[in-house]
C-alpha cells in the first residue's frame, strides 16, 4: 500500500479513537452538573465513569474477537455505530439509571474502536515504522482530553447534555469515510466466539468493582468484612480462576493467555493495571479543584488543561523516541514523573501554581505509559495472527485498573463525605502505586532486546 493510502487511513483511524477518548476525558468536566441535574451522591456518581470503564473493558475483546471473524472494517464501523447509539441514550436520559445505560453502549462501542485501530496499524505498517504511527494514533489521548475540559468548559452553560451532543457529527464522518477508505480485509469464519469467558469475566469484574466502590476508607477493617463489600471481592477471587481455566481450555480464548508466557507481557500488563488506577484518578480533578479551591464547575473543569495538553503534545514525541531509544528508558521516566505529580497534587492541594506543575508532571507520565511503548511491546510480542487480541488484552488489563482506580477513587471520597481530605488520601494511595509501576518497568527489555524480537 502506498504511503498517501497509509497516511488516509491512519487520519481516520486518529479521528475514530479520538471519539472514543473524549468522552472519557469529557466525563470528568461534566460530573459536577451530573450529580446536581440527578441529585445523587458522590460514590453513586462515580458510576457514570466506572459503568462506561466496565463496558469499554468487555467491549475490547469481544469487538477484537469479531474483527478476526468478520473483518476489521465492518467490526470498526460497528463499533461507532454503538457509540453513537449509546451517545443519543445519553443525551436525552430522564432518569440516572437511564444515562448509566447509554454510558454503557458507549463503552461497548469505544472499547472496540481501539484494538481494532491498534490492529490496522499492526497489519498496514511495517515495525520500523509502527512506533511513530502509534505515537499518532496515542497523541488522540492527549487531544481528546484538551478538548474534553475546552469543551466542557464552553459547553456546560447550555448543559452537560452538550458535552455528548458534540460526538454525533464526528461519528457521522467517521462512519461515511470508513466505507470508503478502510481495507475490507479477509474473513475467518473457523474462529469460534468465548462466550463462557465474556460472561465469567464481565461478572468478576463487576463484584469487583462494586466491592472497592461500596469501601468506607475511614473505618476500612470493619467495612471490609461488611455484607456490602466482603460477599463480592470474594466472588471475584474466586471466579479469578475459573476464567483462567476457561480461557486456557478455549479454542479461540477470548483472553489470549497464552501470551503471559512473555516476561514482557507479565511486566507491561501489570504497569497497565497501575496505567488505569492513574487514569481513572485524572477523571476526579476537576471536582477535586472544586474542593480545594472553591472553584466554579466552568472554571474547575480548565484545571485539566495542563495535564492533558502535555499529554497531546508528549504522545507523539514519544512515538519518535521509542523507535530510538526503546520501551524500558520512556516508561522508567515517565513512572518516576507520574509518582512525584500526584504526590505534590495531594500535598500541595490547596497551592494553584503548584497543582499546574503537578499536572504537567502527571501528563508526562501518562503519555509514556498510556501511549505508545505498551502497544508497541504487545505488537512485538503477539504473533501476526493476535495482534488485535494482543491490544485487546493490553485495554482490558488497562481497564480493570480503570475500573478498580474509579471505585476507589469514589470510595476515598464518599468516605470522607466529599471533603478535600479524601481527594488527597486518594492520590497519596495512586502515587504509590505509580511507584511500583517505576520499579516494574525497570525490568523490561532493553532496546537491542526489544528490537531483536520485532523481527
Amino acid at each position: 500500500m502506498e504511503d498517501q493510502g497509509k497516511n488516509r487511513i491512519l487520519i481516520l483511524l486518529f479521528v475514530g479513537v479520538f471519539m472514543g477518548s473524549l468522552d472519557i476525558g469529557i466525563v470528568g468536566p461534566a460530573l459536577p452538573s451530573i450529580q446536581s441535574f440527578f441529585t445523587v451522591d458522590d460514590r453513586l456518581l462515580s458510576w457514570v465513569f466506572t459503568i462506561y470503564i466496565l463496558f469499554f473493558m468487555l467491549g475490547t475483546p469481544v469487538m477484537a474477537k469479531l474483527s478476526d471473524i468478520y473483518g476489521r472494517k465492518a467490526i470498526y464501523i460497528l463499533d461507532i455505530l454503538l457509540f453513537t447509539i449509546g451517545s443519543i441514550v445519553t443525551i436525552t436520559s430522564f432518569s440516572f439509571e437511564m444515562l448509566l445505560v447509554g454510558r454503557a453502549i458507549q463503552g461497548l462501542g469505544a472499547g472496540g474502536i481501539f484494538p481494532v485501530a491498534n490492529a490496522f496499524i499492526g497489519d498496514i505498517f511495517p515495525p520500523e515504522k509502527r512506533g511513530g504511527a502509534l505515537g499518532i494514533l496515542s497523541s488522540v489521548w492527549g487531544w481528546s482530553s484538551v478538548m474534553g475540559p475546552l469543551l466542557g468548559g464552553l459547553l456546560l452553560q447550555y448543559g452537560w447534555q452538550w458535552l455528548f451532543i458534540i460526538n454525533l457529527p464526528i461519528t457521522i464522518a467517521v462512519i461515511l469515510g470508513s466505507f470508503y477508505i478502510l481495507p475490507s480485509g479477509e474473513r475467518n469464519h473457523e474462529i469460534t466466539f468465548d462466550w463462557r469467558g465474556i460472561i465469567v469475566l464481565g461478572v468478576l469484574v463487576t463484584f469487583l468493582a462494586y466491592g472497592i466502590n461500596q469501601i468506607d476508607t475511614n473505618h476500612f477493617t470493619s467495612s471490609i468484612m461488611s455484607q456490602d463489600v466482603l460477599p463480592y471481592l470474594v466472588l471475584s477471587v474466586v471466579l479469578l480462576p475459573l476464567l483462567w481455566k476457561i480461557e486456557k481450555n478455549a479454542t479461540n480464548p477470548l483472553i489470549q493467555v497464552d501470551l503471559f508466557r512473555s516476561r514482557e507481557v507479565r511486566l507491561v500488563n501489570s504497569i497497565m493495571v497501575g496505567t488505569g488506577l492513574v487514569q481513572a484518578s485524572t477523571v476526579f480533578i476537576p471536582a477535586f479543584v472544586i474542593t480545594a479551591l472553591t472553584f466554579s464547575s466552568q472554571a474547575a473543569s480548565f484545571m485539566l488543561v495542563p495535564l492533558v495538553l502535555t499529554m497531546a503534545l508528549g504522545a507523539p514525541v514519544i512515538g519518535r523516541l521509542l523507535d530510538n531509544y526503546g520501551s524500558r528508558n520512556i516508561m522508567l521516566i515517565g513512572s518516576i514523573a507520574m509518582a512525584v505529580g500526584l504526590f505534590t497534587a495531594s500535598i500541595f492541594a490547596e497551592t494553584f501554581y503548584i497543582l499546574i506543575l503537578a499536572s504537567i508532571l502527571i501528563g508526562v507520565g501518562m503519555s509514556t505509559t498510556i501511549g505508545s511503548p505498551p502497544r508497541y511491546i504487545m505488537l512485538v510480542e503477539s504473533p501476526p495472527s493476535e495482534r488485535a487480541s494482543g491490544q485487546a488484552l493490553l485495554n482490558i488489563i488497562t481497564s480493570v485498573g480503570q475500573l478498580v482506580g474509579g471505585a476507589l477513587v469514589g470510595a476515598f471520597i464518599g468516605s470522607y463525605a466529599g471533603e478535600l481530605v479524601g481527594y488527597q488520601y486518594a492520590y497519596i494511595f495512586i502515587g504509590v502505586v505509580a511507584i511500583v509501576m517505576t520499579l516494574i518497568a525497570a525490568g523490561l527489555k532493553s532496546k537491542a532486546e526489544q528490537v531483536k524480537s520485532a523481527y
